[in-house]
């Protein structure tokens, strides 16, 4: 009897810890997952970090037991995913310092030391805030000195976890893009960035390509995790780059990864910017290809947290059964989705219905409301790299688990005109990504399942109108945030 291989993927989103095993053709074989344990930091008006140990724990709790599910496979490879613009900071010891998430600003009463934003998004290819690394490391710096003596090096969280399972120290390249001190269409660190912050170079880790075999797993993680010596640790990279890899796009495809947050994302084979300096440009996982990219923010948050208050007993199926039966098309929201034109982020929202209350009014109105609010700002940011960037094709890759509803799904396709397509597994897409990564680092040539669902427009035109009143709706929570 032949012994199937596998490959365990590590992903750590925003607000959980996942480990996946997966196998070479795609398949998902097991998954196990805890939530980030985030603490606010005192120091500052608006920070937060984890405790890297206690992550890295979780992380071989959770490894354990997807392990424990694939006990029949033999495990060739790891590689890691996460967040993008987290990192831990290390000593010289390789010990870990601190942990900072990409929802950490404690960078932002230092923005104004960037002289000049429009070079910087130039060369970054990214409006530069506090979202990104290099003004985190400055936070370190002005406010916790003793850390800041003892920081030999930083990696972003994806490669900190191949580092703790290899013991080399490697910054994959679209994760290096989220930093403000990496030259994106150069493909290289910039001494000149490094300048502007005051950071020395010599702290940046050597730039790898994602799909490089770093070595074999360190013997005493082996040991822990009860595998062979002999596991390759792969290069990943960021998690929006793995979800998309996943779907197999070429250049000029775009793709929607639907999670917590909702990236909207252009292929482009050239280094592509916006003159109105609107959207993202970062290095794609595949070589010589970049993402053109603008965020509709916290959606999958939106919708989960709506469903914890009207939903609280039941699954997401009784929610698509009631949305199915009920149109619900005379309440609308606003609930601080991003726009990539808006250069302030909406505070204030809700939701708008005819009064008095109308015995119409269902819980399943306000989630309907929720779910268009999602498409429309989906669509308003598709609108807005086609404008820049163009798009030919008459479809529309989707992944991620947010579009697990049906009727999100149509709700994008009537409002973008395009069909959505979505390949088998697009559920779990960050972890096809990885078992692809380590297909290309291993060199196994193996056919994935390239079954597609594709849900084609509807009724266009009467979406057309659902659009513009959303924008009204928007328009009137802005006013009152003014």
């Amino acid at each position: 009897m032949t012994i199937q291989g596998a490959y365990i993927i590590v992903d750590i989103g925003t607000g959980n810890v996942r480990v996946a095993a997966a196998s070479p053709d795609g398949k998902v074989l097991g998954v196990a997952r805890e939530d980030i344990r985030y603490e606010k930091d005192p120091l500052y008006p608006d920070a937060l970090q984890f405790d890297a140990d206690q992550l890295w724990d979780q992380v071989l709790r959770l490894a354990g037991q997807v392990l424990e599910k694939v006990r029949g496979y033999a495990v060739k490879a790891i590689t890691a995913t996460s967040q993008r613009e987290g990192i831990v900071l290390l000593a010289a010891d390789g010990s870990s310092l601190t942990g900072l998430p990409n929802i950490d600003h404690r960078g932002r009463e230092w923005e104004s030391m960037i002289a000049d934003k429009s070079s910087m998004y130039r060369i970054t290819g990214r409006y530069p805030t506090s979202l990104f690394s290099a003004l985190k490391l400055v936070g370190i710096r002005e406010r916790k000195p003793e850390m800041w003596k003892d920081c030999s090096t930083f990696l972003s969280i994806s490669n900190w976890v191949e580092y703790k399972l290899s013991g080399v120290a490697r910054y994959e390249h679209s994760q290096a893009s989220e930093t403000l001190l990496y030259d994106v269409a150069q493909q290289q660190w910039s001494p000149a960035l490094c300048r502007v912050f005051g950071l020395d170079p010599a702290m940046l880790a050597e730039p790898v390509a994602s799909a490089t075999v770093l070595g074999n797993i360190l013997p005493e993680v082996a040991q822990q995790l009860g595998v062979p010596v002999d596991v390759k640790i792969v290069t990943g990279g960021g998690d929006t780059q793995l979800a998309i890899k996943s779907t197999r796009p070429a250049v000029d495809d775009m793709v929607i990864v639907s999670g917590t947050t909702t990236p909207i994302v252009k292929l482009t084979g050239d280094y592509t910017l916006d003159g109105e300096e609107r959207t993202w440009t970062s290095r794609d996982i595949e070589n010589g290809r970049f993402i053109f990219e603008a965020n509709a923010g916290v959606t999958g948050l939106n919708y989960q947290r709506l469903k914890e208050i009207f939903y609280p007993n039941e699954d997401y199926e009784v929610i698509e059964k009631e949305l199915a039966e009920n149109p619900h098309t005379f309440c609308m929201a606003s609930l601080g989705s991003l726009l990539a034109d808006e250069e302030v982020p909406l505070t204030r929202g809700g939701f708008t219905f005819p009064a008095p209350v109308s015995h119409l009014l269902t819980r399943g109105s306000f989630v309907w409301a929720t779910m268009l609010d999602i498409a429309c700002s989906i669509a308003k940011n598709y609108r807005i790299l086609a404008e820049v960037a163009g798009h030919r094709p008459g479809y529309i890759w989707g992944c991620g688990g947010g579009l697990q509803s049906r009727t999100l799904r149509q709700l994008i396709a009537n409002l973008t005109g395009k069909k959505v397509q979505m390949r088998c597994g697009y559920q779990q897409s960050s972890a096809i990504g990885g078992a692809l990564i380590c297909n290309e680092a291993l060199q196994v040539a193996i056919e994935m399942d390239d079954v597609t669902e594709v849900v084609y427009p509807q009724e266009t035109e009467r979406y057309a109108g659902l659009y513009a009143e959303w924008e009204k709706t928007r328009s009137y929570f802005r006013n009152i945030q003014a």
